[in-house]
């Protein structure tokens, strides 16, 4: 459960699991050889590791609406990013108990 000291804040960094919807959209804007011919000059490709969801990727927190709903900008393992929106923390009351795609959580401590 969310710790009630915990609270989100703009530039904190969260984990993210990335939702089956979040991966399609990433994958399907995503490009396996860009500057072929008809590509535009100058154009920014987004490339990067196939997504699947369930993925754990760090998010930036960008807004915060509640103590547990945020935005936020998910760095991908590419050159690109994915804005989420209105994302409710895991482990609130009628969201899952355990990081389920589409939610985040805070990172587990490492000793």
């Amino acid at each position: 459960m969310i710790s009630q000291l915990t609270k989100p804040s703009i530039g904190r960094i969260v984990h993210y699991s990335l939702s089956d919807q979040d991966a399609d959209e990433i994958n399907r804007r995503r490009v396996a050889k860009p500057h072929e011919p008809g590509w535009p000059a100058g154009a920014q490709a987004h490339s990067g590791s196939y997504a699947i969801g369930g993925q754990l990727a760090p998010l930036i927190v960008t807004a915060v609406w509640t103590d547990v709903c945020i935005n936020g900008q998910v760095m991908l393992d590419g050159n690109d990013s994915l804005w989420v929106a209105s994302r409710l923390a895991s482990g609130v009351e009628g969201g899952p108990a355990a990081p389920s795609p589409g939610f985040w959580h805070w990172p587990e401590r490492v000793e």
